[in-house]
């Protein structure tokens, strides 16, 4: 929408029948030239292809010719693309503007332009538009045409156009070009290559079961339907963070139908924020492999999904410390634990040599007695040892790996 936003711009200078509220006419000659493609007085530049000092130079000299409306625009597409000598030879044109030239630069990548060039303009950022608008504007669209198409269908388009109302539309288009009956989300997923809802609800199930070796069958599944397997990551990625979404907000997938919203609040059961927060980020980290992603690396990310449900979250295994290191009197210094050995040399020795120990309360309150063997070369290593801190390390550790094992 950017040269389209100049376009309109470049009307209001040049209309010669504004509105009160300084909209163009549409109706005057200059702003049917400009609808068309047809004004002399509006120039448009594809930077892209027109990116040396040799074009920026046949602009500089055509700069003094006068317009035939009110001003002559120059719209500067990609302008981002040219080069640094180009930059360089606009620089003192855009220092010292003509009084009736004005200039519209278009650029999704403004970090690249010249400061100088930068600093000598008006920069208006345009923003993505959100799915909501997106969707309530196409199905404006799909009324106006008086055609049927389901509000899951038109999720789907938003959520590829990554806010572009133009690619929307574009794709709007397109669909229903292919078929005069209404448009299903079964028919999107099919003519534009998505993936279908019910194979992530499927692999939801999978997950709540444990089920390690539906990674293979689920990745076989969609390597051999031809998709490609990074988009497939992205659109697993989109189907977690619907997930985080209404775990957050029962209310925030209200842009999909009843049936869709109830799935994933039904889905979003098996899962805790943490081990969402966890599958998110590793799925991030997987989309941004963009060579070499094979059916395996699939399978692999899969796995892993599939055992986020085993992983204990970091504040609860420091919890489990702190509630350890309560009940159980442990030397917290190595000054403590020197004094205690002078006191009673033969402690150490004698806790050591105890094969089963550390009886802890569990949440009914019922005792539980948990053992483990301390006749390991490592421990006797430590129980050789100078310093008596190895051992608290051991005694800590050791008792946190098997509580949580007996609570998991």
């Amino acid at each position: 929408g950017k040269t389209t936003l100049a376009r309109l711009f470049a009307k209001t200078l040049n209309c010669n029948n504004l509105s009160k509220d300084f909209e163009p006419c549409n109706k005057c000659t200059s702003c049917t030239e400009i609808s068309s493609s047809r004004s002399l007085d509006v120039i448009e530049i594809d930077g892209a292809s027109n990116r040396g000092i040799d074009d920026i130079r046949q602009i500089n000299d055509t700069i003094g010719y006068s317009p035939s409306g009110n001003y002559k625009i120059y719209i500067i597409d990609e302008v981002h693309m040219l080069t640094k000598e180009a930059f360089n030879a606009l620089l003192k044109t855009l220092e010292e503007p003509p009084e009736k030239i004005k200039f519209f630069f278009a650029t999704t990548e403004p970090h690249k332009v010249l400061a100088t060039i930068v600093s000598r303009c008006q920069r208006f950022e345009l923003k993505r538009i959100s799915t909501n608008l997106m969707i309530q504007k196409l199905d404006e669209i799909a009324q106006d045409l008086k055609r049927e198409i389901e509000k899951d269908a038109l999720f789907q388009i938003a959520s590829f156009s990554e806010g572009s109302l133009r690619d929307a539309e574009s794709l709007l288009d397109q669909i229903f070009c292919y078929s005069d009956e209404k448009i299903t989300i079964n028919y999107i997923n099919k003519a534009l290559g998505f993936t279908s809802f019910d194979y992530f609800f499927e692999l939801d199930q999978k997950i709540k079961e444990k089920d390690r070796y539906f990674a293979f069958e689920f990745a076989d599944k969609i390597h051999s339907s031809g998709k490609d397997l990074i988009y497939f990551v992205e659109e697993l990625t989109q189907h977690f963070k619907n997930l985080l979404i209404i775990t957050l907000n029962e209310t925030g997938l209200n842009f999909l139908s009843k049936s869709f919203q109830n799935k994933y609040l039904e889905s979003s059961k098996n899962y805790t924020e943490a081990q969402l927060f966890y599958i998110l980020d590793l799925l991030t980290h997987k989309a941004q492999i963009k060579n070499s992603f094979k059916k395996i690396h699939l399978e692999t990310l899969i796995l892993k999904i599939i055992k986020s449900k085993n992983i204990i979250p970091i504040d609860i295994l420091v919890k489990r410390l702190i509630d350890l290191e309560k009940s159980v009197k442990i030397p917290n210094t190595k000054k403590e634990e020197n004094t205690q050995k002078e006191e009673d040399p033969k402690k150490t020795d004698e806790i050591l040599d105890t094969k089963e120990s550390v009886v802890q309360k569990n949440k009914s309150n019922e005792l539980e007695k948990v053992s483990f063997d301390l006749s390991s070369k490592n421990v006797q290593e430590i129980k050789t040892s100078k310093d008596p801190a190895h051992f608290d390390t051991l005694v800590r550790f050791t008792q946190v790996e098997l509580d949580a094992i007996n609570k998991s």
